[in-house]
């Protein structure tokens, strides 16, 4: 029998979480934000790139984290990606870059389904 082949290790600093929306457009997790050592009040910049959405640190941004130290996003950013209350993102952050990308459910079933196709020889899940 063949033996299977191992990826490699880890060799990323990424900090991953999976969180949930909530009604008022919140994201309570806060492992991610103390990762990227933003506190309440840092300034963001938050925009859509390719179905995710990409949040930096910005002098003068007009988005803010909450007081709690949750990640608020505005209605207009949550509608670009199909968010809605109760939806789950992952979250990757790279402190040494000050990044943080949230990957919506759309984009989620995008990557799988890749993958499922390449592992699977074009079969799903």
């Amino acid at each position: 029998m063949p033996l299977p082949v191992l990826p490699p290790p880890r060799a990323g600093t990424l900090v991953y979480s999976l969180a949930a929306v909530d009604s008022s457009g919140r994201i309570a997790d806060r492992t991610v934000i103390r990762a990227l050592g933003w506190g309440p009040g840092t300034r963001l910049h938050i925009h859509e790139a390719s179905g995710v959405i990409v949040v930096r640190l910005d002098r003068q941004g007009v988005f803010t984290v909450t007081g709690q130290g949750h990640l608020h996003l505005p209605a207009a950013v949550r509608h670009w990606c199909g968010l809605t209350a109760g939806d789950r993102v992952l979250l990757a952050a790279n402190a040494a870059d000050g990044l943080l990308v949230l990957h919506p459910p759309a984009a989620l079933d995008a990557m799988v389904v890749a993958v499922h196709a390449d592992v699977l020889g074009g079969g799903q899940a």
